[in-house]
């Protein structure tokens, strides 16, 4: 899955997952299966109706307003997110990470007339696949783009961490934080190692020496690290 990087207003980088083409195309077939089944409820409601052929169609234009406004609506209501969305775990967002407003909703609404209605859905997937962080022309067009928020938990996302069966914990206080204390302080440490982020780091280094109520001559990265290490032995040999 490809990923791009959001540069929050705070300069910091957040690594985020594009949706997969996949998961794009099976959120569309969903909801245009709903717009379908929709539109053919309308007819079959105005046919049992047994009106006049001009008052049918003006009535029919009338009740298939919400299908054909059905994604500029739901995802300005429903906070970047379908029907399909919603099963497929996608969403709709600036490129900066921040919740779209409605007139970019509205501009990919528009633009979806020309790279998905029009062209079957091709031109979109072409520029998707050409830009590489999940943009079609309406998304070019508008600052967004569609993520993915589906989960994806690598052994290097758990909290369990090596330790040599000699390992000498220096810092019994970590016993003190709980498991999802220190698994968002080895996330963060593990994000600001990669990306550079020494900030981050720094902020850690404070914050957990006043939880712990400690005092240490180490460098900053190294006590996180030692910090992480330590709680594992501690909890690993409980």
């Amino acid at each position: 899955m490809d990923e791009f990087q959001i540069e929050t207003a705070q300069n910091v980088g957040i690594n985020q997952n594009v949706a997969s083409i996949g998961d794009r195309m099976l959120g569309y077939l969903i909801d245009s299966a709903i717009i379908l089944l929709y539109s053919i409820g309308a007819i079959l409601l105005l046919a049992t109706l047994n009106l006049d052929l001009g008052d049918t169609w003006a009535i029919y234009l009338l009740i298939s307003l919400p299908a054909f406004l059905y994604y500029v609506l739901l995802e300005t209501f429903m906070d970047g997110k379908t029907v399909g969305k919603v099963i497929m775990n996608t969403r709709v967002v600036k490129l900066d990470g921040s919740k779209p407003s409605f007139s970019n909703y509205f501009v990919r609404w528009i633009l979806r007339i020309v790279d998905v209605v029009l062209t079957s859905g091709g031109v979109a997937a072409f520029t998707i696949l050409l830009k590489g962080n999940g943009q079609r022309l309406g998304d070019i067009a508008a600052g967004t783009t569609v993520i993915s928020e589906k989960q994806q938990v690598t052994i290097h996302d758990t909290l369990i961490k090596d330790i040599a069966t000699d390992y000498v914990p220096t810092y019994s206080q970590v016993t003190m934080l709980n498991d999802k204390d220190m698994q968002t302080v080895k996330n963060l440490y593990d994000n600001a190692v990669r990306n550079g982020h020494h900030n981050i780091i720094l902020n850690l280094h404070v914050r957990l020496l006043k939880i712990m109520a400690i005092e240490t001559s180490e460098k900053p990265v190294d006590f996180v690290a030692t910090v992480i290490k330590d709680y594992n032995y501690y909890t690993q040999n409980m």
